[in-house]
């Protein structure tokens, strides 16, 4: 009986919890009794990520402290950059040294808290060669298995995907840092998923890997890269285009549906009424049960403490992008035949030569306020945003990329 009314107790206390937040966020109180978003804009996104962004920044302040004075040097006052100079090279990322600690730094001051990825990993710093500093991030990773609008772009049906997603990798973090955002370096950044480095080294480090669902050995190529934008359509990633090749697409809108809303120590809390209701999805999550099992946790506490899973559908449908390395790369994932046609895919030289005539050049001298950023400004967009955009008197795009 204790037992009953303990449990009882628990999931009123978490059905509390969970309507205080999501009325902290702006969920409104339909008159049937639901919660609801009633409508959003890029700051009511923001306000939905807040908490989780919060509860990230808490978990890194210790590595924040001990590491920013180390590597602010890799970040560059807006003086430091000539434009036409720049010269973008790709720095792998692989075990824990300063590389990794720099990747996790930058990462920070996205406004939209930043994945760490699934499965099969490439990360990369962009550093610009001419100065030493950090240009932007660069992380692709085995992508999401259900994604309709991709499936329906490629014309895959369930077979065709399962065998042959291994071909496919997903930029879950793609941008620029200041003061090179402010020269349109997201776009840069973005067009460096199309280049000769990237389809190499996937080559060399998976080229022979085991699918994670199938578990059978393919013979992977980096056919295409697919991302989405964190705040509805993308104005970033849209017309990329270099010497008349296009290097994303959009391919359409995600659902709306997701658990970025829902911040750890809720989650952890849901987790905990399913254990305590014997529940099979407390702890299910291993290796190759894939980035939605979080998703299926969320909606399974959810239906269990007597939600509608409504709640989950927070509307914000993500404009998805695909990035085609080959030239016949669609035709080939269709079909599962041909041989990948690489003859228009360039170095990361080659590429970012376009771009900086294409848009570093053209916006130093229409917007040439870069020029007034302080690396040092770095640690106050990390650890307060909303105090830091309060203090800036230009228009500085903070959020180039999205998390997963």
């Amino acid at each position: 009986m204790t037992k009953i009314i303990e449990a009882l107790t628990a999931k009123s206390k978490l059905k509390r919890k969970i309507r205080q937040h999501l009325k902290k966020l702006g969920f409104a109180k339909t008159p049937d009794g639901n919660l609801v978003l009633p409508s959003f804009d890029k700051q009511m996104i923001r306000n939905l990520h807040s908490a989780q962004r919060r509860e990230r920044i808490q978990f890194n302040k210790t590595f924040i402290d001990g590491n920013f004075s180390k590597l602010i040097k890799y970040f560059a006052n807006g003086d430091e950059v000539k434009p036409e100079a720049i010269t973008p090279v790709l720095k792998r990322v692989c075990g824990n040294g300063w590389e990794a600690k720099l990747f996790r730094l930058a990462s920070l001051t996205w406004s939209v808290p930043v994945s760490n990825g699934f499965g099969r990993r490439l990360r990369y710093l962009v550093l610009d060669q001419h100065n030493g500093k950090l240009i932007g991030l660069i992380a692709i990773g085995d992508p999401v298995f259900n994604l309709s609008v991709r499936d329906n772009f490629i014309g895959w049906n369930s077979n065709d995907r399962s065998q042959r997603l291994v071909n496919i990798m997903d930029a879950y973090v793609l941008g620029a840092i200041p003061p090179y955002n402010m020269l349109l370096g997201g776009k840069l950044i973005a067009s460096l998923l199309r280049t000769r480095e990237l389809y190499d080294d996937f080559k060399k480090e998976y080229g022979s890997s085991r699918g994670i669902i199938s578990g059978e050995e393919k013979a992977a190529r980096l056919l295409a890269v697919t991302t989405s934008s964190s705040m509805g359509k993308s104005a970033v990633y849209n017309r990329i285009k270099l010497d008349g090749q296009k290097y994303l697409t959009s391919i359409g809108y995600t659902k709306g549906w997701g658990h970025f809303h829902i911040p750890e120590n809720i989650f952890s809390d849901m987790r905990e009424y399913l254990r305590a209701i014997d529940h099979p999805y407390a702890d299910l999550h291993q290796f190759g049960d894939g980035p939605n099992w979080r998703l299926r946790t969320a909606r399974a506490a959810l239906d269990a403490l007597g939600f509608r899973e409504d709640l989950l559908k927070h509307g914000i449908g993500r404009e998805v992008f695909v990035c085609p390395l080959a030239e016949n790369a669609i035709d080939i994932l269709k079909t599962g035949k041909g041989k990948p046609n690489l003859k228009s895919l360039l170095s990361v030289r080659e590429v970012a030569e376009l771009g900086l005539q294409r848009w570093i050049i053209p916006r130093s001298i229409t917007r040439p306020e870069y020029l007034l950023w302080k690396a040092v400004d770095i640690k106050t967009l990390i650890l307060n945003p909303e105090q830091f955009q309060k203090s800036q008197s230009n228009d500085i795009d903070l959020n180039v990329v999205r998390t997963a």
